[in-house]
């Protein structure tokens, strides 16, 4: 029988191991137009965590109960479905499992760049769509540019920097420990702020930043978005990605500077990659270009075997990981 993952209750701060279980479920038969996956790596992503609280968003609530969901890469071991056959590697969205039946029409064979396939879950993959659109349409950064990124050792973050550097753009990242802040400068940042350092971000930012910010891409919100208010440049854009800094709180988050808003006109937008799917393959023909000329480098934080799952997706909020977080099955 397969296993996956359920939702055993919702959390109200930090998820913990208590409010998952792992046990047998029964997998939806196979029809028409179906395929059976084997999975091979699964994702834990920071936007899952408000998946698990009962609200209504851009993509429902994970139902108690239920076997959760999320990005996942598998072998087809079996189809029904025309141009799908076995041996096929796919990317799907029912992960939390060892194996999944999805409707073909939900599945995306993977193109054969020659790079290893977890990477279609990381700076090929969503994170890597987020990172891209997010930088280049919904902030319009262009050349010149002088960007701030927060979470910059993460997967959206350090593919970040790694496009604003290769489209001739200053990079500046937040990063949180010494080692974390060597990587990030490694992948070509101008600057990289160690947050966890003693003293206030905003102070340091500036010190990164003498010239301002042109473009600010949030993944942290709170202190560092607060920081970015008081730092840019009269109309600078802030791609508004994530803000993991509260998605365990439940204390209301106060900015000191957010009236700058208005006497600098910044223009501030919230998105989700989703909006950006009929778009894949410009993606893919751009970031492989850069990949090729060796512009873009990847890092993953691996935890094997499915036991691990909640073990990867609490690392996401402890610092537990360097570039993508995946488990491997």
């Amino acid at each position: 029988m397969p296993r996956a993952w359920h939702l055993k209750s919702r959390p109200e701060t930090m998820a913990a191991h208590e409010n998952f279980e792992l046990k047998e479920f029964t997998q939806a038969p196979m029809g028409d137009g179906t395929i059976r996956v084997a999975n091979k790596w699964l994702s834990v992503d920071p936007y899952m965590r408000g998946r698990m609280r009962d609200v209504k968003s851009y993509v429902p609530p994970f139902a108690i109960g239920e076997p959760m969901q999320g990005g996942a890469i598998g072998e087809v071991v079996e189809s029904n479905a025309d141009g799908f056959d076995v041996g096929d590697m796919v990317q799907h969205m029912a992960g939390w499992r060892d194996e999944a039946v999805v409707p073909a029409a939900e599945a995306q064979k993977l193109p054969d760049l020659g790079i290893p396939i977890q990477s279609f879950l990381g700076f090929l993959g969503m994170p890597g769509m987020t990172a891209y659109f997010g930088l280049l349409d919904v902030a319009a950064a262009k050349e010149g540019d002088i960007v701030f990124v927060s979470g910059a050792a993460g997967a959206v973050g350090s593919t970040v920097i790694q496009i604003a550097k290769a489209k001739g753009m200053t990079a500046i990242g937040s990063a949180g420990g010494q080692e974390k802040c060597d990587w990030v400068k490694s992948l070509g940042a101008d600057a990289v702020i160690d947050y966890k350092a003693d003293g206030e971000l905003m102070p340091k930012l500036m010190e990164a930043a003498p010239n301002g910010i042109d473009v600010y891409f949030d993944n942290v919100g709170g202190e560092h978005l607060d920081a970015a208010f008081a730092v840019a440049n009269p109309g600078a854009r802030f791609a508004e990605c994530g803000m993991i800094s509260g998605y365990n709180s439940t204390d209301p988050m106060c900015f000191r500077y957010i009236m700058n808003i208005i006497g600098k006109g910044l223009r501030i937008r919230g998105f989700i990659v989703t909006e950006f799917m009929d778009r894949m393959g410009e993606f893919h023909a751009d970031m492989g270009g850069m990949l090729q000329a060796g512009k873009l480098t990847g890092q993953e934080t691996v935890h094997e075997g499915l036991n691990s799952q909640v073990d990867a997706f609490i690392g996401l909020f402890t610092g537990g990981n360097t570039g993508k977080m995946l488990v491997s099955l």
